[in-house]
Formats: C-alpha cells, sequence, structure tokens
C-alpha cells in the first residue's frame, strides 16, 4: 500500500526499538543468571567457544561436515542441559533468550521476504494516529452514526432525509469495505451537521483496518500547505504533494471553506485533476450546494466532479442543534 516514507520510517525505527529493548533485556537477565548459577556461566563459556571453532572450519578447505556435526552436537547437548539446570532453579527453560514482541520475525518486520504482521499492524496504527491528529477518527464510526437524528417527515421536494441517510450510510459502509485502488471518487453534499464529516471518517477507519493509506484534510488546511510548499515555506507542512497525490484515499473535508482566491482554486484542481489522472480515489464533502460549487469554482473543476464522481446529497437540520 502507499504508505508516506515518514510512516514507513517511523515504523522501522519502532521494531528497532523493540529489537534492542528485547535484546538487551536478554542480556541483563543472562548476567543475573550467570552470577547466581556459575554452571551456567560455564555452559555459555562452552557455547561460545563452539560457535567460534564452527566458524574457524569454514575458513579451511576440505571436508568438514563430521567436524561441525560432531560440534553442533555437542552444543545441543549444552543446550538442553542449561535447560534442564534453569527449570530446576525456577527459570523458564528459554530464559537467556530475548522476548521479543513479535516472535514470528523477532521484532525485525519481515518473514519469508515479505512484511510480518506485526509490522504491517504498525503501519495501521501508524496512519491511524497521523489522522487522528486532525480530526476524532475513533469517534467517527459506522456502528455510532445515529439515524435517529434525520427526520422521517418528507420536505418540500418529497425527499424523506431519513431514509436518504439510511442508503447514504448503506452505501458508505459497502464503498469502505469493497475499497481498491480502483474505487470511484464520492462528493458529500448537504449543509452544515449532516454527517458528511462522520461518514468521511468511518470510511477511513474501515480504509486504515484493511491496510490502505489516507491523508485527510481540510481544503483550507491543505490549500495553506500546498501555498507554503509553492513559496519554499516547506519546514511546518504536513500536506505534501506525497501524500495529496499518492495516498491511496484522499478526503478533502469541508470543500469551501478555503481562502477564495485563484491560487486555491489551481491547487485544489490540480489535486483533483492529478488524482483522476493516477485512477487514486478521493472523497470530497462541502456544505455548498451544486450551484454554489458552479458559482465559486473554475468549471474545470466542478465538470470533473461531475464526470467523475459519485454524488451523494444530504438532507435535514444539524444534529448539532438537534442533540442540544
Amino acid at each position: 500500500m502507499s504508505y508516506s516514507k515518514d510512516i514507513h520510517r517511523q515504523a522501522e525505527a519502532l521494531l528497532e526499538k523493540r529489537r534492542d529493548k528485547a535484546i538487551m533485556a536478554a542480556e541483563q537477565r543472562s548476567e543475573k543468571i550467570k552470577e547466581a548459577l556459575p554452571e551456567i556461566k560455564d555452559i555459555q563459556n562452552q557455547l561460545s567457544a563452539i560457535g567460534i571453532e564452527i566458524s574457524r572450519l569454514y575458513f579451511y578447505n576440505g571436508d568438514i561436515k563430521e567436524k561441525v556435526a560432531s560440534l553442533r552436537e555437542k552444543s545441543d547437548a549444552l543446550v538442553a542441559k542449561r535447560s534442564e539446570i534453569l527449570k530446576s532453579n525456577g527459570y523458564r527453560e528459554n530464559a537467556m533468550q530475548p522476548e521479543y514482541v513479535c516472535a514470528i520475525c523477532e521484532d525485525k518486520g519481515f518473514t519469508g521476504g515479505r512484511l510480518c504482521s506485526c509490522h504491517r499492524q504498525l503501519l495501521k496504527d501508524l496512519m491511524k494516529k497521523e489522522v487522528s491528529a486532525f480530526a476524532p477518527l475513533d469517534r467517527c464510526t459506522f456502528e455510532n452514526f445515529d439515524l435517529r437524528y434525520y427526520s422521517e417527515e418528507p420536505l418540500e421536494n418529497s425527499v424523506v432525509p431519513r431514509n436518504r441517510a439510511e442508503k447514504i450510510l448503506e452505501a458508505s459502509m459497502k464503498y469502505a469495505q469493497t475499497f481498491s485502488k480502483e474505487s470511484k471518487s464520492l462528493v458529500f453534499l448537504g449543509g452544515t451537521g449532516l454527517g458528511k464529516t462522520h461518514l468521511s471518517l468511518a470510511i477511513a477507519n474501515v480504509v486504515i483496518n484493511r491496510g490502505f493509506s489516507v491523508c485527510y484534510g481540510t481544503s483550507q488546511n491543505i490549500c495553506e500547505d500546498t501555498r507554503s510548499a509553492m513559496f519554499g515555506r516547506d519546514s511546518d507542512i504536513y500536506y505534501t504533494k506525497e501524500k495529496l497525490l499518492e495516498s491511496d484515499l484522499l478526503i478533502i473535508d469541508d470543500l469551501g471553506c478555503e481562502v477564495e482566491n485563484q491560487y486555491s482554486i489551481a491547487s485544489l484542481y490540480n489535486i483533483i485533476n492529478s488524482r483522476i489522472l493516477s485512477a487514486r480515489p478521493t472523497l470530497i464533502s462541502t456544505n455548498l450546494d451544486w450551484d454554489e460549487l458552479e458559482y465559486k469554482y473554475d468549471q474545470r473543476i466542478t465538470s470533473r466532479i461531475t464526470g467523475e464522481y459519485t454524488i451523494m446529497q444530504f438532507f435535514g437540520n444539524d444534529i448539532r442543534n438537534i442533540r442540544k
């Protein structure tokens, strides 16, 4: 999956830290055990000597198989004896070995030349942490999306808000559960407080859990960072070109809240168009209706959305006011 270089670096650093911690703890335990049990210290010295002897044999010409086999047999006998002594003195038989967080890869992050499941989980956890820095990811799930806040009374256009919200919820769940890099892009339209951000983050939750990378941001923050990058002020930038264009799913929340100028429009068009050309899904939410979008933005943006996005229109009253 298309995780950023920074996410990969963080995961690798955590794995290295885990491994170093396990090895250091094992060394400290071993020293204490050898102090308490001199016979264990003697066995460890013998095992070290056998290891050195085997290493030296590989520099000699001729058949060394028999000698190596004999030394390994001796080593196995010493290991078995060490285990017996440890157990008889109240220790675990492998008490001198590192206790890795992941026994499969020994905290190396790879097994059989592929990412270990622990490494993949670290990437997911770091991805969630990154998105959570900008939005309440943990509080926005499909399970706590409450349809009771949507009216069952038909509006003037005959739309029943609760029925519409239920259909959008079902479509969003299916979208998240079947998400792939070939998924369609979505746009959520509707007034404030209708659950657009909630469902966007619920989708992000599932998509991240399935191993895909997600970049979430408001259009204002995204435009501010792309503008800063353009003028070389990139020391504090989160929304890099890599994140915006290469994440498996980009969520642009609150389209229309950004400062209105030609640069913002050009920046948004470049992001939207680039992701369409590279076939990477984008989810846009906005409080503007379609007429307002067409008035506010360059026709190139709205035409790309109508041509490439699935549009979902929310109806109802601001849920935040109803909860009060």
